[in-house]
């Protein structure tokens, strides 16, 4: 029992500090990435665009709460419909939990999840995620047109991995983006993400 406290525990500290490197209003750092259908897709070519990046690891139960639920699948449907671009980005380490080389099993993997971002995006070696400062998985970023980082955190205030608290939730990343859709403030700008650990190459 303790434990398993202490576990949680560490998950939340690693998690509250994760945001700090990026910061709110201030430009998303460039990169470049290799998507699962092979192809090389950069923030730059968004310019313009609302974009929402959300790490991922389809091992890690906390994940696994917002793909079982259908509730990450959904939100992806809905603000790519709406013209959102949604880059999903894996930063585990080859040998890790959640890591996929691009190619067929990795398709395959998204298929079987019903995933439908805009891209799912290989980072191996860990440089985006690091640039970032995304700690765990599920740790989601709202990008506005200006290319600033107006959301930075976790996908919701129900900090667990428990798929009956996905309705109960407030959900952080939809709020953000209809605020952005509607011209208004951004009620919450930030919060401490929540999840495991990002599988980062040690």
């Amino acid at each position: 029992m303790h434990r398993t406290l202490l576990t949680v525990a560490g998950v939340l500290l690693v998690a509250a500090a994760a945001y700090a490197a990026v910061a709110i209003e201030k430009k998303a750092p460039d990169f470049h990435l290799q998507g699962a259908d092979g192809k090389t897709y950069r923030l730059a070519d968004y310019a313009g665009k609302t974009v929402v990046l959300e790490w991922v690891n389809f091992g890690c139960p906390f994940v696994r709460k917002h793909y079982d639920s259908k509730n990450m699948q959904t939100l992806q449907q809905t603000y790519t419909d709406s013209g959102v671009v949604w880059l999903s980005i894996s930063s585990s380490a080859p040998g890790k939990q959640g890591h996929y080389e691009s190619g067929d099993p990795l398709n395959a993997q998204l298929k079987k999840e019903g995933a439908v971002p805009t891209a799912y995006l290989v980072d191996a070696d860990g440089t985006v995620g690091r640039a970032f400062g995304a700690r765990t998985t599920p740790h989601m970023f709202v990008i506005n047109p200006e290319g600033n980082i107006v959301y930075a955190g976790g996908i919701d205030d129900i900090r667990s991995a428990n798929v009956a608290d996905v309705p109960k939730a407030t959900n952080y990343v939809a709020a953000a983006l209809d605020a952005l859709f509607a011209g208004d403030q951004i009620a919450q700008s930030s919060s401490a993400p929540y999840g495991c650990s990002v599988k980062y190459a040690d």
